[in-house]
């Protein structure tokens, strides 16, 4: 699968038919960018368990992934990317740019 292929179904949406390692696998988490810059999630802790560390465990592996993405997609150091994302992380955590509000039955704020 290469950078930015997209797939069918959401506008945007990333094609992950092609993946066999996701087979027996859970959707827990889908993310979206929306044109005002704020990021939509979309969150179901069934697929990761009870206890919310395991989701914190989650985000550090998709920040790890997300470092090796991007220094394949970019032709960066991947220590460069991982470093990159962590300010991103830090800035966001000292200075939230937007506060998660939950969805209401029909999927509006």
């Amino acid at each position: 699968m290469s950078f930015g292929r997209k797939g069918i179904g959401h506008k945007g949406s990333i094609d992950v038919s092609g993946i066999p390692a996701l087979a027996g696998g859970e959707e827990f988490l889908r993310m979206w960018k929306q044109s005002n810059g704020n990021v939509l999630c979309v969150i179901d802790p069934a697929g990761l368990g009870a206890d919310p560390m395991l989701f914190g465990l989650a985000v550090v592996d998709a920040i790890r992934h997300g470092a090796k993405a991007y220094a394949h997609a970019v032709n960066i150091d991947e220590e460069q990317a991982y470093e990159r994302i962590m300010e991103g992380v830090n800035a966001e955590l000292a200075n939230p740019t937007d506060l998660p509000r939950p969805l209401g039955p029909r999927g509006t704020h």
